[in-house]
């Protein structure tokens, strides 16, 4: 037998909003929600009841500093961010409440001021990289509550190439909020929960 190169036709990766449609009409198990990365629908578990706390602390010190207009919550949305063919269900985001006035299901990511990701095993990896890389173009603060190592890390002032500030502290120590927000988080609620 002759070996020689042989070229196989694949398919085209679905379009973004194909992917969005599909991931609309799915029935994913109650405690799951799936999000689209690296161009693919991924389904995760939500959070583990150990990090209600931690989420309503922050949640509950964001609100009192959020921008006019917008909200924070921890409500099971995804947010599109078309440019990067991706969509983020965050574990916890501030939005201006505008964003869901419309009939579509998924937010328009650019109406988010602040997002954040609690880590866990099977998330951390999209967490620190995928989502880092696409919030850090648009998003104006992400907060990764990394629970595996104790400790919040804040990036701000997004560019074309990603973050340009970041500032980490233990949970337990003060951790400066970037604009639009400019306050200092108690970290303190965070202690018992890692």
């Amino acid at each position: 037998m002759i070996e020689r190169d042989t070229t196989m036709e694949t398919p085209s990766p679905p379009a973004f909003e194909h992917l969005l449609r599909t991931v609309e009409e799915m029935h994913t198990p109650d405690g799951f929600k799936a999000e689209l990365i690296r161009g693919k629908i991924v389904v995760s578990p939500w959070s583990k009841l150990r990090y209600y706390r931690p989420m309503r602390v922050l949640r509950e010190q964001l609100g009192a500093h959020a921008p006019d207009g917008h909200v924070a919550d921890i409500a099971p949305f995804l947010f599109r961010f078309p440019a990067a063919a991706r969509a983020y269900g965050p574990d916890l985001f501030v939005a201006d409440e505008s964003a869901f006035e419309e009939d579509g299901r998924h937010a328009d990511a650019a109406a988010l001021s602040l997002v954040a990701e609690f880590t866990s095993v099977s998330t951390r990896d999209a967490d620190w990289a995928e989502k880092l890389e696409v919030y850090g173009r648009l998003v104006p603060v992400y907060l990764v509550v990394d629970m595996q190592e104790s400790e919040i890390t804040c990036f701000s002032d997004p560019s074309p190439h990603g973050y340009r500030s970041r500032q980490t502290v233990p949970f337990g120590k003060p951790l400066t909020v970037a604009e639009p927000f400019g306050f200092e988080f108690d970290t303190a609620g965070f202690q018992s929960a890692s």
